[in-house]
């Protein structure tokens, strides 16, 4: 099997997935996932489509991650790795589609507005 490719998106976030054939490593911008993620609760995020499947310890993760928080990151990850493993085997999809992990979340940061301190708040009215 040659690598199967897909990009995941989350707010500002943007990972580009690359799966290979393994044994269960995920690699992030050259570093282990336990070294880019520290907390135990991304890592599992990261890893929650994989273990729906139970394939954690059949496919190598390679992961190029830009912009975005550690939550945003490790959620378009997450992303990443559910639209690879689809590709890889369509059947698949209704398994992660009923997780939600199919599904890229359209919220993102509402923007400044002008006249405006912030997207929703206004400068103090004074009546006098």
């Amino acid at each position: 099997m040659e690598a199967v490719n897909a990009i995941g998106r989350r707010k500002a976030a943007v990972a580009r997935v690359f799966v290979t054939e393994g044994t269960g490593k995920i690699v992030i911008n050259k570093r282990e996932l336990e070294n880019y993620f520290p907390s135990s609760i991304l890592q599992y995020i990261v890893k929650q489509p994989l273990n729906t499947l139970n394939v954690a310890d059949k496919y190598d993760i390679r992961v190029n991650l830009d912009g975005g928080g550690y939550k945003g990151q490790s959620e378009a990850v997450r992303l990443g790795i559910a639209r690879a493993l689809v590709k890889i085997n369509p059947e698949d999809k209704a398994a992660l589609r009923a997780q939600g992990f199919m599904t890229r979340d359209p919220r993102v940061v509402e923007r400044k507005k002008p006249g405006q301190p912030g997207a929703r708040k206004k400068f103090q009215f004074s009546k006098r």
